[in-house]
Formats: structure tokens, sequence, C-alpha cells
């Protein structure tokens, strides 16, 4: 009866198991739902910051300022958006495999140079073990991420752009579609794209069933003081709305990945179980048929 002895530990074992996946596909159903809500909330605010920018964007040809001036690519920052903790799937390998694909071609432009920015300990890992060069991590972001959390993330950016350490700058994020659906993204952040924008809000628009943008929407505003600054932090308020956007999809697909992940391991161990059970039956019914067997030998050598 060994057999049967083990087949019961690895049954045992199992339902130990799949009770913490359980337990662990709720607690991220329960932080999905947060993440989720924060995300779509903040969708709506990102839609008319680009309604404003748009509005007054008639005068920013006039303007000269580093945040919408083109300028020669020698140097390109990505910031790259992954989790701090794993079993969530293939959430953190889909960005960083899109990540390193854009790299390798340096985003078009090969002769730049290229830094990383990360944020999550396990994107950080990874790209220390392929050898790329990291210039700042940040893996104190909590889940329940609020503007001033990433204060830190988005003056690293703004300011070194304007100083033109960087001539561009890209994001490279998760977008929450639905639950069962997330979608590795890199876009371009700094200078500020309209084109990158107008297709941003349009993409967040329809998700939101909210109206698609367009650049005919424009506004007559009268300005006060001086045009250039307040474009100027307009421009950086909405950099930062847009990588506090992009943090909050990238978490609420962590979330909804680890989700779907923890149901399909408790899925798993239920179908090991079931045939565990099936094997231990089996076995247990072949040592009762050997013992009547051997009983029924030695009756019949006793007559």
């Amino acid at each position: 009866m060994a057999g049967t002895k083990e087949i019961k530990r690895r049954i045992k074992s199992v339902k130990n198991t799949k009770k913490i996946t359980k337990a662990m596909e709720l607690v991220a159903a329960s932080k999905m739902k947060r993440a989720v809500n924060s995300a779509l909330a903040s969708r709506l605010y990102a839609e008319y910051s680009w309604n404003i920018l748009n509005s007054i964007g008639q005068n920013i040809a006039n303007l000269d300022h580093p945040y919408f001036n083109e300028r020669e690519v020698k140097n390109i920052l990505f910031l790259v958006i992954t989790s701090n903790r794993g079993q969530c799937g293939a959430y953190n390998a889909q960005i960083l495999k899109k990540t390193l694909g854009v790299l390798k071609e340096k985003a078009g432009y090969p002769e730049a140079t290229a830094s990383i920015a990360m944020i999550g300990k396990k994107g950080d890992a990874f790209m220390k073990r392929v050898g790329v060069n990291i210039i700042a991590s940040f893996t104190e972001i909590p889940d329940s991420v609020n503007l001033s959390d990433i204060n830190p993330v988005s003056s690293l950016i703004t300011e070194d752009f304007k100083n033109m350490k960087y001539d561009k700058v890209f994001v490279a994020y998760t977008t929450f579609i639905s639950p069962l659906l997330q979608k590795p993204t890199i876009r371009q952040v700094l200078p500020v794209s309209k084109a990158d924008l107008l297709e941003l809000m349009a993409q967040l628009g329809d998700l939101k069933n909210f109206k698609t943008p367009t650049l005919e929407v424009k506004n007559d505003y009268i300005f006060e003081g001086n045009m250039k600054k307040l474009v100027s932090d307009l421009a950086e308020k909405i950099t930062t709305m847009q990588i506090y956007q992009m943090i909050l999809e990238s978490n609420a697909s962590e979330q909804s990945s680890r989700m779907i992940a923890m149901k399909n391991a408790t899925e798993a161990a239920e179908e090991m179980i079931d045939d565990l059970t099936l094997v231990f039956n089996k076995a247990r019914q072949a040592g009762i048929t050997q013992e009547i067997s051997e009983i029924s030998a030695g009756m019949s050598s006793l007559e």
C-alpha cells in the first residue's frame, strides 16, 4: 500500500496549493476592480487635457520650447513599466519582449544611444541580466498609486528632456482593454506629438465609449501673462498625466493578468486532483484484488 500512501500525499499537497491559488485569485480580483476603476476614471481627465492642448495647438507653432521642438535624435530614453511581483502570467514577458525589440532598432534611430529607466523590480532584474544600461529604477511605487507617487519619475523625464540630455522619450507600458486582453504598447511622450496624443486619446476614448477627439475641435481662450510659460506648464502637466495614466493602465493589466493566471492555476489543480484521485482508486482496487487473490490461493493450498 506504499503506492496509495504516496498518491494520497500528493493529493493533499495539490489541494493545499489549490487553496493558495484560489486565495490569490480572489485577492487579485479585488485589486483588479480598484485598479480598473482608477484607470477608467482618469481617462476622462486625460481626454479633457487633450482637448485643451489641442484647442491652443494653433499657437504652439509660434513657441520655441523644448517640449514641442523636434531635434536631431542622439539620445533616447525608454521608461519601462513592469511589476514588483511575479505570478502574473505573461504580463512582464510581453512588455519586456516588445521593449527589447524596439531597443534593438533604437526606435528607428540606429545612430542614437538608448538608456532605460525602470518601474518595477521584475523588469529591473531582467534588464540587468541582459546587460542594458539602466539610469534609474523605481521599485517603491504602490499599487494604489496617485500623482504624488510618480513625481520623481515625471521630474526625471521632464527635467532631463528640457536640459537636452535626451532628444526623445518613450514609455513602454501595457494598455488595459479587458480582463482577458492587455496590449503591450510603446508610445512617445516627449517631444509632445499631436499625432501621438490624438491616437492615444482616440484609443482610450473608444475603450470608454467617449467621443473621439478631433483636430477640428477649437475653443477661443484669452491668455493673461506669459503665453510661453502657460503652454509649457500645461504640456508638463499633460506629460505627467500621460505617465500617470500609463501606470494606471499597467496596474490594471497586471492585476487582471494575475487573476487569470491564478484562476488557470486553480483549475489545473482541480484537474490534477481528479486525475490523482482516479489513479488512487485504481491503485487501491488493484491492492484489494491482489489481497483477495492471495487469500483465495492460500485457501486453495489448504484444501
